[in-house]
């Protein structure tokens, strides 16, 4: 068991050890996913990741970003014993798209990009806008809540640590 480090909460290390784990997965079967009803949707980590390791002034920061990026450098940091701090994440089901940023430290969700909406039906119901938006943001956070029972379910079993194993063969895949 791992003990927080000064400074660290149980609950940035588990959204840290979240976060890498669906960057794992998301590379090895980004389609594998399904949401509480059992309807399949991906995950895919966007060009957008920052690693951090250490504690206090030695803290290291490595982000990586651009479409070009291949994300090697953080991969390389997650190898050093680096985890990842946020991440930038595409959830698709069905016809829907949504784009995130997620913040280890308190699963805190940011720039959330919702589906367009179809902005006809608002000429009737001027309240419809509103509503198709929370429901969009609805979809997307029990899905990322799909996610997160998945990996508790998977982090508390005693498979985790052949997934830890297998996450480490991951890492050193060369590309």
């Amino acid at each position: 068991m791992n003990m927080p480090l000064s400074g660290e909460s149980t609950d940035s290390i588990l959204g840290q050890e979240f976060l890498t784990w669906l960057w794992y997965q998301s590379d090895t079967a980004p389609g594998a996913f399904t949401d509480g009803d059992g309807a399949p949707f991906a995950v895919s980590m966007e060009q957008r990741i920052v690693v951090q390791g250490g504690e206090g002034d030695a803290r290291e920061t490595a982000s990586v970003s651009g479409s070009l990026s291949p994300l090697r450098e953080a991969r390389f940091g997650l190898g050093t014993g680096k985890k990842v701090s946020r991440a930038l994440i595409r959830l698709e089901k069905d016809e829907l798209a949504f784009q995130l940023t997620l913040k280890a430290e308190d699963f805190g969700l940011g720039s959330l990009k919702t589906p367009k909406l179809d902005k006809s039906d608002s000429d009737e119901d001027p309240d419809a806008l509103l509503l198709e938006k929370f429901y969009l943001m609805e979809v997307c956070v029990g899905l990322l809540d799909s996610l997160y029972a998945r990996f508790l379910k998977l982090r508390l079993s005693p498979e985790w640590q052949k997934e830890v194993a297998d996450m480490r063969q991951w890492l050193t895949r060369t590309e």
